[in-house]
């Protein structure tokens, strides 16, 4: 089991991200990701602080040495995909090959809205997503693109220099169309807040579709986020069912669920203020039950 750290870069100053990151940097962190947000989610208020998805993507490479670094999930409609590939390739670099870059549909239809973007039905966000892919992964081959779709129509453009080490995610819980996404284009899937019952049916179902592709399923990476509240008397900000809760045994039984399911890693996803105590205890305590 891979065990990692999910921090969305909102409600801390950066110097208390970076805490975070130098924290699961220094202590055997398989992961480190960050999201893909406008606002802060759950949105209390517009003015909550919220900082920039490849930014911090960017300072989380350069602020690390050790662990995979990567965004779960940027959405492929906020930006051009010849854009977005550059970006990654760019974060790969900076990271010394040590970059996963996830990209999802999105589903914050408020920012949204707000930022200009619209809110397209699901079935049409995944059509554009999958546009969006088959472009970045033809353009991180090292392939002149030549693509033309209903949502982006791209000759000649080339990505140089080429990836060192980056892989793609496919973020997302859908229960049909998403596994069979991932296992279209993934190197990882990764399912945000399910129960292990969950997480396993997305997996079988991740698994047919790979059977379908003629696509052998163990090259494509599983994780699952899961919120973190291990002795805590706060209730989950996100989904009770894909949260980590009670004390310590019952924080490694959830977590053995997960790798009796087949998941290969899981990421405590943090909702500030964050809970050094509690982490620590988590390092000491939890974690060398799994690595």
């Amino acid at each position: 089991m891979k065990l990692g750290i999910h921090a969305g870069p909102q409600d801390l100053p950066m110097e208390e991200l970076k805490r975070l990151w130098k924290t699961g940097d220094d202590n055997g962190f398989h992961w480190i990701s960050v999201w893909d947000h406008f606002y802060a989610n759950p949105m209390n208020t517009r003015e909550n602080p919220c900082f920039e998805g490849v930014a911090a993507m960017a300072g989380l490479a350069t602020y690390t040495q050790n662990v995979r670094v990567g965004c779960l999930v940027f959405c492929a409609l906020f930006r051009n995909p010849g854009v977005l590939a550059k970006a990654g390739v760019t974060i790969d670099h900076l990271s010394n090959g040590r970059a996963d870059v996830g990209i999802g549909a999105g589903w914050f239809e408020e920012e949204f809205r707000e930022f200009g973007y619209g809110f397209p039905p699901l079935g049409k966000r995944l059509d554009q997503l999958e546009e969006a892919l088959t472009i970045i992964k033809t353009l991180w081959a090292g392939e002149t693109i030549d693509f033309k779709g209903e949502y982006y129509d791209m000759h000649g453009a080339v990505c140089s220099p080429k990836p060192l080490g980056l892989r793609l995610w496919i973020g997302g819980r859908g229960k049909l169309r998403t596994p069979r996404i991932a296992a279209k284009f993934a190197d990882g899937f990764n399912m945000p807040y399910v129960s292990a019952e969950l997480a396993a049916d997305r997996l079988g179902r991740l698994v047919q579709a790979c059977d379908r592709l003629g696509r052998d399923p163990g090259e494509i990476d599983t994780s699952v986020n899961l919120g973190f509240y291990m002795n805590s008397e706060r209730q989950p900000d996100i989904a009770p069912e894909g949260s980590l809760t009670g004390s310590v045994q019952e924080t490694v039984d959830t977590i053995g669920e997960y790798a009796d399911a087949g998941i290969q890693g899981i990421n405590i996803a943090f909702r500030p203020p964050v809970d050094w105590d509690a982490l620590q205890q988590y390092i000491e305590e939890v974690m060398p039950h799994f690595t």
